[in-house]
């Protein structure tokens, strides 16, 4: 996971396009983190395997967070041009992301119009999501839903109540099915 992270960040910072990245790779590299961070754990600190996984975990976690940093700044480069962001380009985890921004985006130029037409635009409120239950069909890590709420982790046959948006994309995925509630 180390080489695919590393080169994943180096595409991500040598091109000005957001590249696309598999639907689960998030999950991936959180359970790579978990897994590194456990196995250090278990081992004496003074050993050098102990400092070559303490070393690779803070490199993991500083590349984490620049190629993270340098999409979502992609992400908000092509929402303040106006351009959308092609979905799969976009994780399950960072379609949410974009999704937020961009109704920031699109209230921002509300408001502008409206000033700029000489009126006061209403307040929105902000908008319902609906929660959609479903049957997990396999193992999946925690997730990150659209309401910025921890779900998980899931083993198959859960059952589990989650926004709609992030349950649609399990579904799409192949790793879980709807269930009808009504």
């Amino acid at each position: 996971m180390y080489d695919e992270l590393f080169e994943t960040w180096k595409k991500e910072k040598e091109t000005t396009e957001i590249q696309p990245l598999p639907k689960n790779f998030y999950a991936r590299l959180a359970d790579y983190v978990k897994k590194t961070g456990e196995e250090k754990r278990m081992l004496d600190e003074k050993t050098v395997k102990a400092r070559l996984l303490q070393k690779e975990e803070e490199n993991v976690k500083k590349i984490i967070a620049k190629m993270i940093k340098a999409r979502y700044d992609k992400i908000m480069r092509m929402v303040a041009s106006g351009e959308s962001v092609p979905a799969a380009t976009l994780t399950v985890e960072e379609e949410g992301v974009y999704r937020d921004v961009r109704t920031q985006a699109d209230s921002y130029q509300d408001f502008l119009k409206g000033i700029l037409q000489g009126r006061l635009p209403k307040e929105r409120k902000p908008e319902a999501r609906g929660l959609m239950v479903i049957r997990i069909l396999k193992e999946l890590p925690q997730i990150i839903g659209a309401d910025m709420k921890t779900y998980g982790p899931f083993k198959p046959e859960d059952i589990a109540s989650i926004p709609e948006e992030n349950a649609r994309n399990l579904v799409k995925q192949g790793a879980a099915t709807e269930i009808e509630t009504q």
